[in-house]
C-alpha cells in the first residue's frame, strides 16, 4: 500500500509539474500508476488531498534541510550563506516539488492553505531572523527585514523554473552566484561607506 501511495504522488508531482494541477485529472494520474481511477481513492480522498500532501511534505522537507545547514555553520555571514545555498540546492534538486508547492497554493482548500502558509511563514521567518541579526551587529545595510527576506527568498526560488541538470552550470555553480550576489547587495551600503563614498541624500 505504501509503495503505491509512493506511485501514486510521484505520478501526481510530475503531472503537477508539467501540466499544473488544475489541468491534470485522477485519470490521468491512474494512467500513469498503471491503476483504475478508483483505486488512487484508496489512498487519497481526493485530488486536493493528493496535492496538500505534496505541499505540506516539501514544506516541511524544506524546514529539515534549512536547519540542517544551519547547525554547521556559524558566526552571521556563514549562516546566511548557508541558508542562502541550503534555499537554492533543495529548489534544484527537488526541483518540481518545489515549483508546485510555490505555484499551486490557490489550488488548496482554506484549511489546507492555512497549513501551508503556516509552514512558509516559519520559513521565512528563518531568514528574516538572520537579516536582522547582520544588521543589529552592523554586517547588513539597513532595510526592512521582511522586503529583504521575501526579495532574497523569491530571487533564489526562481531557479526551479528553469534549472537543467544537463545544463552548463552545477547545482554548486548556481548556488555560488546566488549566495554571493545575495551577500553582497546586502552588505553594498557598507562596502560604499568603507570606500569613502557619501550618498547623497
Amino acid at each position: 500500500m505504501t509503495d503505491m501511495k509512493a506511485t501514486i504522488t510521484a505520478v501526481a508531482v510530475d503531472l503537477f509539474f508539467r501540466k499544473g494541477y488544475f489541468a491534470t485529472s485522477m485519470s490521468e494520474i491512474a494512467l500513469g500508476c498503471g491503476i483504475q481511477k478508483a483505486s488512487i481513492y484508496y489512498h487519497f480522498p481526493g485530488k486536493e488531498e493528493l496535492l496538500f500532501g505534496i505541499m505540506h511534505a516539501t514544506m516541511q522537507d524544506l524546514l529539515a534541510h534549512l536547519e540542517c545547514n544551519l547547525d554547521r555553520a556559524t558566526g552571521i555571514e556563514n549562516r546566511l550563506r548557508a541558508a542562502v545555498r541550503s534555499h537554492v540546492r533543495f529548489h534544484l534538486e527537488r526541483q518540481q516539488e518545489t515549483f508546485i508547492a510555490s505555484s499551486e497554493l490557490r489550488g488548496l482548500s482554506p484549511e489546507h492553505g492555512t497549513i501551508v502558509v503556516a509552514q512558509r511563514d516559519a520559513y521565512e521567518r528563518i531568514f528574516q531572523g538572520l537579516i536582522r541579526q547582520g544588521i543589529d551587529q552592523g554586517v547588513y545595510s539597513s532595510g526592512d527585514v521582511r522586503i529583504l527576506s521575501y526579495a532574497i527568498l523569491t530571487l533564489c526560488t526562481a531557479g526551479a523554473s528553469w534549472f537543467r541538470s544537463d545544463g552548463r552550470l552545477t547545482m554548486d555553480d548556481i548556488a555560488d552566484i546566488y549566495e554571493n550576489f545575495v551577500l553582497n547587495g546586502l552588505k553594498a551600503e557598507h562596502q560604499e561607506l568603507r570606500n569613502g563614498y557619501v550618498a547623497i541624500q
